[in-house]
């Protein structure tokens, strides 16, 4: 027993021992690290950060020189992490050793970057700059838009929470036609039309040359000529006042963003169309891009990239336009009426119609882009860097429309039993033809010259810029021909609609043989005129400066001030002038004696309408027109004097803009608050061409004239980011923006008629007020550090004067005035509000053992609500447009070797289009789109020699592209497209 005892004790003593010794051990082995934090840039200390030690419980607080101690740190490699508001995290390898302190000097990189020139090579690059970012932003990375089968830009924006991507816009790209490129056009963020954004290319303001509106035509722009996009959900002080949607900044990269000295890429792609197969084309295009960098001097000093790109797209769409016959043909009706033809009393008129006519149209047409980048960087010194950037893009469309048109003539009502309700009955259907281009040619440019300079803790960045933009629309030409020319008997009728419906509500016409005959030969219809033939130019030419000027605090609560001031200048052109041919009176003239038809489209609509229709020559009908044209065919505003034809519809607009801000940014431990106060003053001058009337009502000649705007919009802002660890933010925003009314509406073209002694002046109203916005948004975004992230937004904007968009026409046009002269001229609404929550998180499943580490899924979705006064009566609870309840996005994607697959898939809710689509003064008759679905696929390969293929098809459901219908609640007159699926092989080798 005491043999045991004594056996235990010692054991108990070695034991004892042996821990002391571990413990004496570690001491002798553990040390002390030091540490400095200074920016990366400048040199100066960087205060009060958060630094720790991975893994560990070692966390340190910077003093005011930016220093840090960690005591009694065991040997070993560490990764030390340092997190402070205003600056990006930061994460930095660290060794210590057995004995002697360790010292680690780290330089940390402002947040304010990010609106500098970052590249963002993959979606996890991204993730990054949206948790460093002192605003709300969205990231596309470069490698996000290799692995798209999107057409352009504006479909990739479409990836993003918040925002919807539609293909139609004002004036002639809205509607079925607009539609039917079948290719996204503008992008609408968080529930305000695409006017309500501001866009810019590597920081510049690009001009905007659409015809009526502030929004600018994104189409033109492919997914290979930029590489990363930064979506801006709110404005910090030291941003453009004018968005109240989002600021988007399309960036190129620059020499400095390559790790290579020098490299570069070139590629080629093949694209095909499968709506275009349907119809018997090859629907084939393709494309070659390329680009290269290199850096140079002593130093590597100064850097140099430059790209450049072309692309062809030709595509055969599908088109069934029954919306649209209703508003210019008049082919609708209520299904049930009183004697005179109105909505039956008890009847909700929106569920109450009837559709009686349509057009199917063939849509054969081609996209040819092409463009560059260009980008100069000067590191001078470690305090001096400079730069040049310069952008081009060029986009060429040409499309044509050919419609066979039903459309329903002598419609009775008939009485139905001894009631007061009666149905209408189609007494004959006209069989017409219309043919019709819609040509585009587009072009943005921006150049930049700039430098940032430190000095002591000053930042300096001086800029000028100038970009210029044009969407011409040359040569527009028309030409149509009819059966009831000259007899109003062909086609008996009978029935109170033309319509049946099939699978989804697609609408199929009934008709009788001897029309069914008629439509297959178009041909023989009599030609009505010689054709018409309109030309439209649009353009804007802007320039300016800017500087900023940052100062960064080494201690205290106060980090930095920032102040700067910006002026730009710009002025606006846009013309539109028609002319229409004579008549052919003959009663001898078909369509097929004009030599325009050049073959036969085998069926009108594959699937669908299965009658033949003519293949036109666009050439033909434009050598037509010009045979006959002559100087009084002039007819742009149906006036009866050539000069006031020649300049009715002519504005010119110059537009200077004056700001200036100041902000501030305190950090307060992980709290980052952001006070600021921007200053804008507007001054539009817009000149117009005025059509008179003398005392007896006769049209006199005209001249122009011109009216003046001002704004003066002070834009306070604050802004708190709470950043408790490194992979965690929380941020609350409260400012206020603006949107400034278009040119069109301050100063359209101005008409004055007198009748009965009364003076009518109908013309653009330069009193038209901003529309001002109070926004709010609050956002949580987290990083696990383990391939994998989410974020969380909730958003309110609450506005004033609202303007909607009401393309080429006066927006709430009323009548002011009294006695004897009264203008007519557009007005600014009442009051509108969005508001919604955002959600969009990714995980890779890198935990997995494998191959299936590579594994991964991604998931962004929206839920918003708008409601508007158009201040019109009858129009004070409308949604906004553009504005979709619900939008989402879904990935399963793969990525593992240099292998990729992505599978996606797009959902938009049902949105509204336009207001009061039939002019009936009430909402039922709005105008809306279905809701969108889309499956897209990606696959590729990287090769380790640097050859990359990518295989990408858009839409694999085959889903329509777009669907618009009369009513919310109601698919009875629809415009349908049918653009089929997208298949693009891209082969690019990379050096």
């Amino acid at each position: 027993m005491k043999t045991a005892g004594l056996k235990r004790s010692k054991l108990t003593v070695a034991v004892l021992l042996g821990v002391a010794a571990t413990c004496i051990a570690s001491q002798v082995l553990a040390t002390e690290v030091r540490g400095h934090l200074q920016q990366e840039n400048s040199g100066q200390p960087v205060a009060n950060a958060r630094v720790s030690l991975d893994g560990t419980g070692y966390t340190a607080t910077a003093d005011k020189e930016g220093n840090f101690v960690f005591a009694n740190v065991p040997a070993g490699n560490y990764t030390v992490s340092v997190s402070q508001a205003g600056f990006a995290i930061t994460r930095s390898p660290l060794t210590v050793g057995s004995s002697g302190p360790a010292t680690v000097t780290i330089g940390l990189k402002k947040v304010a970057e990010l609106k500098g020139l970052i590249v963002a090579a993959n979606r996890y690059d991204a993730s990054s700059m949206q948790m460093d970012a002192p605003n709300t932003v969205n990231v596309l990375s470069a490698a996000s838009l290799q692995h798209t089968a999107v057409h352009n830009v504006a479909e990739a924006l479409g990836l993003l929470p918040g925002v919807n991507v539609t293909n139609t816009g004002s004036g002639y790209f809205s509607g079925v036609d607009g539609a039917a490129r079948g290719e996204g056009v503008y992008a609408t963020v968080r529930g305000l039309p695409a006017d309500y954004d501001v866009n810019l290319i590597n920081g510049v303001d690009v001009a905007q040359g659409m015809p009526y509106s502030r929004s600018v035509q994104l189409s033109l722009l492919p997914p290979s000529g930029l590489q990363t996009i930064v979506m801006n959900k709110t404005s910090t002080a030291d941003m453009d006042g004018d968005a109240i949607g989002g600021t988007v900044d399309f960036r190129t990269p620059t020499a400095f963003d390559f790790a290579k000295t020098t490299s570069g890429s070139v590629s080629v792609s093949g694209r095909m169309e499968s709506r275009a197969r349907d119809y018997g084309n090859s629907g084939l295009g393709g494309g070659f891009a390329g680009d290269f960098q290199t850096k140079f001097g002593s130093e590597k000093q100064f850097g140099v990239y430059a790209s450049a790109y072309y692309d062809y797209r030709a595509y055969v769409n599908s088109e069934e336009a029954a919306a649209t016959s209703a508003l210019n043909d008049g082919s609708w009706e209520f299904a049930h009426t009183d004697a005179n033809g109105n909505n039956a009393a008890g009847y909700d008129p929106s569920r109450n119609l009837s559709s009686t006519g349509m057009n199917v149209g063939v849509v054969p047409g081609y996209d040819r882009r092409y463009g560059g980048n260009f980008s100069f960087d000067y590191k001078v010194d470690e305090t001096l860097s400079t730069y040049l950037r310069m952008t081009y893009a060029y986009a060429q469309t040409t499309q044509d429309t050919a419609f066979t048109q039903i459309l329903p003539k002598n419609v009775t009502y008939q009485q139905v039993g001894s009631s007061d309700v009666y149905t209408p009955n189609i007494g004959r259907i006209a069989a017409r033809y219309w043919y019709e281009t819609n040509p585009e040619v587009a072009d943005l440019t921006t150049f930049q010259l700039g430098a940032d300079k430190t000095v002591g803790g000053w930042t300096i960045s001086p800029n000028v810029f100038y970009s210029f933009g044009d969407n011409d629309r040359p040569n527009h030409v028309e030409i149509d021909g009819r059966e009831d020319k000259y007899s109003q008997t062909n086609f008996a009728y009978s029935g109170s609609s033309l319509m049946s419906y099939g699978p989804g509500s697609f609408p199929y016409p009934q008709l009788t043989p001897a029309l069914a005959a008629k439509v297959n030969d178009i041909p023989s219809l009599w030609a009505n005129d010689y054709g018409e033939l309109t030309k439209i130019y649009s353009g804007q030419r802007k320039g300016g400066g800017k500087v900023d000027f940052r100062y960064d605090f080494t201690d205290g609560s106060l980090s930095s001030i920032q102040f700067g001031a910006k002026f730009t200048e710009s002025v606006r052109n846009y013309n539109n002038r028609d002319w229409s041919t004579a008549g052919i009176n003959d009663g001898v003239t078909t369509l097929g004696d004009l030599g325009i038809f050049n073959g036969t489209w085998n069926s009108i609509y594959p699937g669908a309408y299965n009658w033949k229709a003519p293949k036109v020559s666009e050439s033909g009908v434009s050598n037509l027109i010009q045979q006959y044209l002559v100087p009084s065919d002039l007819d742009t505003c149906g006036d009866s004097l050539y000069v006031n034809n020649y300049n009715c519809d002519t504005l010119r607009g110059r537009e200077a803009v004056s700001a200036i801000y100041g902000k501030a940014t305190f950090n307060i431990g992980n709290l980052e608050i952001i006070p600021g106060l921007r200053f804008e003053h507007t001054s539009i001058q817009n000149t117009y061409w005025v059509v008179p009337q003398d005392s007896s009502g006769n049209e006199i000649p005209g001249y122009f004239q011109s009216n003046h705007t001002v704004y003066n919009e002070p834009l306070p802002s604050v802004f708190l980011n709470y950043r408790p660890s490194d992979g965690s933010i929380y941020r609350v925003g409260l400012w206020q923006s603006y949107t400034r009314p278009s040119l069109y509406q301050l100063g359209s073209s101005s008409s004055i008629s007198i009748s009965e002694g009364v003076t009518t002046i109908t013309r653009g109203n330069p009193n038209l007020k901003v529309i001002k916005a109070t926004n709010l948004d609050f956002s949580g975004q987290w990083n696990n550090n383990n391939g994998g992230y989410a974020s969380v937004a909730g958003f309110y904007k609450h506005l004033s004067h609202y303007i909607y968009d009401a393309g080429g026409q006066q927006a709430s046009s009323g009548i002011t005035g009294n006695g004897l002269i009264l203008y007519r001229t557009p007005e600014n609404g009442g009051n509108a509000r969005v508001y919604g929550v955002e959600l969009d998180t990714h995980q890779k499943f890198k935990f997995l053992p494998d191959p299936f580490d590579g594994l991964g899924v991604s998931f962004n979705a929206t839920r918003q609500n708008t409601k508007a006064d158009l201040g019109i009566a009858g129009f004070h609870n409308e949604e906004i447009q553009s504005a979709p309840k619900f939008m989402a996005n879904a990935e399963v994607f793969y990525e593992k070797n240099g292998f990729s697959l992505n599978l996606s898939y797009h959902y938009t809710s049902a949105w509204l289009a336009n207001y009061d689509y039939l002019n009936q003064g009430a909402p039922w008759d709005d105008l809306w789109i279905r809701p969108i679905k889309r499956l897209d696929l990606h696959a590729g390969y990287a090769f380790q020699n640097g050859l990359q293929v990518d295989l990408s098809i858009s839409n694999l459901a085959d889903n329509h592209s777009y669907w618009a219908h009369i009513g919310r609640n109601s698919l009875v007159i629809s415009d349908i497209v049918d653009t089929g699926m997208t298949s693009l092989l891209t082969v690019k080798y990379n050096f």
